[in-house]
């Protein structure tokens, strides 16, 4: 089984920018889309960005719209999450996700993925 693997969190001040990285052990191109979620202490998780592998689309929740953007290095087997404007409202665990077989949907439900990372810590002070 392809593990994922995230990494680049850490500490920034409100206005910065962050690039988290999500990581294959193997081919990424076994899996359909990917997405980045998170999740803040005592909230559920939630979708926040996710990509098709296949023909690199990309879809997003409003509250990152025009801030984040999702990428992907094929070569790599690695998904990026570039953060940028962070507010203390996007301080959280964050989590890559990925789905194999099946539609997708541009799906950022948690129920719609099947492998996932152990997160990376985001923190954004004011």
């Amino acid at each position: 089984q392809v593990q994922l693997m995230e990494s680049g969190g850490g500490s920034v001040q409100a206005g910065g920018s962050l690039r988290l990285s999500c990581t294959a052990s193997g081919d990424i191109y076994i899996f359909n889309c990917m997405a980045w979620f998170r999740q803040a202490p005592g909230e559920e998780r939630v979708g926040i960005a996710g990509i098709y592998i296949g023909g690199g689309v990309t879809y997003y929740a409003d509250s990152v719209k025009g801030r984040f953007n999702i990428s992907r290095d094929l070569a790599k087997n690695t998904v990026f999450l570039q953060t940028d404007s962070l507010i203390t409202e996007d301080s959280a665990m964050y989590y890559c996700a990925a789905r194999a077989g099946g539609g997708c949907y541009g799906s950022l439900q948690v129920e719609g993925y099947n492998s996932w990372g152990q997160g990376t810590q985001v923190t954004v002070s004011s």
